[in-house]
């Protein structure tokens, strides 16, 4: 079943990481259903199935984090039996989905309390904080324009277009990537989510390195939102790209050129004037 889960989240690449690793700390506990003789073989048989789901979305940094802390809190735990050893599985799944749902909600309420009614904001591709913070914002009182952009791959900003095009006291306009600048002159601020940030680097949707370098020009400011799940050192995590399919740009088969489609791309921290977690607000 867990292998069944790897494939899934192979699938899942456009979705939100913090979706992600949810999904993979819950498919953990189908070890419950399995009889191991030792504690010994459960531990082996935690690890190899989280290395497999790591494996199947390595450039979620929040599947990576989560994973490791619960193989590690089982193996730290040193349970006396296997019943004991999955209930510490458990318990530590509990644990991280809670925070990583909770995480989530508090990084949006940081966020929506500075957004301030009448501003323009600009956003880019789909992510599940942003909106919520958009959505609390408007709760509140605030009317807000936003710009979203269409976003590579799969064109997600639409998805985010309509789920705003929902929400009371808000007005998106979706955009083409390459008119963000066009627009960035009327923007009070950029918001975009996060796949993950390590070291001084934020890896996420391809676009949002132009996107923040543009807003950098015009003195617009950039604020990031996720989870701190997100925020990992270089030490033990090394982000991969994702590399989707040249039919997603073009229809018909290349003839005499290469069609390249990249998921992600980088951007120096340097850019960036704040990124909001659940802990608060982090300056640049």
């Amino acid at each position: 079943m867990i292998d069944e889960t790897a494939e899934e989240l192979r699938e899942m690449r456009t979705h939100s990481s913090s979706v992600v690793a949810v999904k993979a700390a819950r498919a953990l506990r189908e070890l419950d259903d399995q009889e191991f003789p030792t504690v010994e073989e459960y531990v082996r048989a935690l690890e190899r199935n989280s290395r497999a789901l790591r494996r199947a979305s390595p450039s979620h940094a929040s599947l990576v984090t989560t994973q490791r802390e619960i193989v590690n809190a089982v193996r730290n735990a040193d349970p006396e039996s296997v019943e004991v050893a999955k209930a510490e599985t458990s318990a530590a799944v509990d644990r991280v989905v809670e925070r990583v749902e909770s995480a989530k909600h508090a990084a949006a309420e940081h966020v929506a309390e500075t957004l301030d009614d009448g501003a323009t904001i600009l956003t880019h591709d789909y992510s599940t904080t942003v909106l919520e913070a958009i959505e609390l914002a408007a709760e509140g009182g605030a009317y807000l324009d936003v710009y979203v952009t269409e976003a590579r791959p799969r064109h997600l900003g639409r998805k985010a277009a309509r789920v705003l095009a929902e929400i009371d006291r808000v007005s998106p306009t979706l955009i083409v990537d390459g008119a963000a600048g066009y627009y960035l002159d009327d923007c009070d601020e950029v918001v975009v989510g996060m796949d993950c940030i390590v070291d001084d680097t934020l890896y996420n949707r391809v676009g949002t390195y132009p996107l923040c370098a543009t807003a950098n020009d015009t003195d617009t400011p950039v604020t990031v939102a996720g989870s701190s799940a997100k925020i990992v050192n270089g030490e033990g995590f090394r982000f991969e790209n994702e590399f989707r399919t040249a039919s997603e740009v073009i229809r018909e088969p290349p003839e005499g050129f290469e069609v390249a489609n990249p998921s992600y791309d980088e951007t120096p921290t340097r850019l960036l004037d704040r990124v909001v977690t659940e802990d608060g607000v982090q300056t640049f």
